[in-house]
């Protein structure tokens, strides 16, 4: 029985059932298999895959069910959902291997009867491939299915930006994305990096930014582990440049953890002043004491606290604000690809109340003459030009300098919007 196809399952069982992040399920299982490199990214490409076009494959996999999906049993499920992405969508896997080993996996994780249920499924879906053929229309189920994309998001997009625009966003969210990392430059240099790293190249939007390609296990990339290099995408580096922070200035970043614009932040500041990165939850809290420790930053003040009552207990003394608001988060749907399956509807309707809250709430804090930077990273104009519309109208005493919206199908980096707002 194939050990990466098995861990596969394991692994889109947690993903899909136990609620885990797809992302930190995936970097667990690294860690303790120890793959290889080639089975290290056969497995990454088999549970990022499967979670990816797993609206698609559902639908799919209905069509050869006599029962609702719904009703299969969970581990069952991540069994056939595995095996009917490595039919549809890996070509140079053989037909017969997936089957194959999805039986034995099912024989070892559940019971024979299950493996006799999984291995008629799919030689049902073998004799029978064109009965799951994709509808070609325009139409926001077609859409969605042909790029794998709940219907309820291709809707808001296409109410959003229109049909055609729709299309080459989810287009867009389907490309893997390339690994940015922001160099240190408290510690060294972009050129140093590059230098070392012939297969990194120069970001052409933030001059602390590269590109890594072909690169191993992050575990073992050495500048990351030593503090010369943290993980952002350039979209959300930006959002440091737009606030622009200075030496000694007093910053507050609201919704700060992991700690990755506080920290870059704090690099554009040398290392001088003071950076109060508040965050809701103790757990993450501890992320950004981590994660400053490894990059040498000294100014970061995390602070366990609601964003919305920073206002209060920081009344008019910041220099620089950054909120970077809670969101639904359809700007990194190409990054995190269990977005299209723990997104609703119902908590994206939710999201401008919270994020008006923090804003007004947060800026508060902010000293007349200051500087607040409002960012997401979404593409929704309810949980980004609304929300500042809404807050200008009730605060006269802020005025909008700026704002900057990045989409994948034209920027290539992650969705992201940034609002910039001076108080008078």
């Amino acid at each position: 029985m194939d050990k990466v196809r098995l861990a596969a399952v394991k692994t889109i069982f947690e993903i899909t059932v136990k609620g885990a992040y797809s992302n930190v399920a995936l970097a667990q299982t690294l860690r303790r298999e120890k793959f290889f490199d080639l089975d290290r990214r056969f497995f990454t490409e088999l549970v990022y895959g499967t979670i990816k076009t797993l609206p698609t494959l559902d639908w799919k996999l209905q069509k050869y069910l006599t029962r609702e999906i719904e009703k299969v049993d969970a581990k069952v499920l991540s069994i056939l959902r595995l095996s009917m992405y490595q039919i549809f969508f890996m070509d140079r896997v053989p037909n017969s291997a997936a089957v194959n080993e999805s039986v034995e996996i099912a024989k070892k994780i559940t019971n024979l009867g299950a493996s006799k249920f999984v291995n008629g499924v799919l030689r049902n879906c073998l004799r029978e491939i064109e009965k799951s053929a994709l509808p070609t229309g325009d139409d926001a189920e077609s859409i969605a299915l042909q790029n794998f994309h709940p219907t309820w998001i291709v809707k808001l997009l296409i109410a959003e930006f229109g049909v055609e625009t729709a299309k080459k966003i989810c287009a867009a969210n389907n490309i893997e994305p390339q690994l940015c990392l922001r160099v240190n430059l408290l510690k060294t240099s972009r050129e140093k990096i590059l230098a070392e790293y012939p297969n990194a190249e120069k970001s052409n939007l933030v001059p602390e930014g590269i590109i890594l390609k072909n690169h191993g296990a992050l575990d073992n990339f050495k500048p990351l582990k030593i503090g010369l290099c943290q993980v952002q995408d350039e979209s959300s580096m930006f959002a440091a440049h737009f606030l622009n922070p200075q030496p000694n200035d007093f910053v507050i970043d609201c919704c700060a953890a992991p700690g990755g614009k506080s920290t870059h932040m704090a690099e554009l500041m040398q290392n001088r002043g003071k950076i109060v990165s508040v965050d809701v939850f103790e757990q993450k809290i501890e992320h950004i004491k981590q994660n400053a420790k490894r990059l040498g930053i000294k100014i970061i003040e995390p602070v366990l606290l609601d964003a919305r009552l920073i206002g209060e207990k920081y009344f008019e003394q910041a220099d620089k604000i950054l909120i970077d608001a809670p969101c639904s988060g359809l700007g990194v749907i190409r990054r995190k690809a269990d977005l299209r399956i723990k997104k609703f509807p119902a908590e994206i309707a939710e999201l401008p109340k919270l994020q008006q809250e923090i804003l007004f709430g947060a800026s508060k804090a902010l000293k007349s003459g200051g500087i607040l930077v409002y960012s997401t990273c979404t593409i929704l104009r309810r949980e980004n030009e609304d929300v500042i519309e809404k807050f200008l109208t009730e605060n006269k005493n802020f005025e909008l300098l700026e704002t900057k919206n990045f989409l994948p199908h034209i920027d290539g980096t992650d969705g992201f919007f940034c609002a910039k707002l001076i108080k008078h």
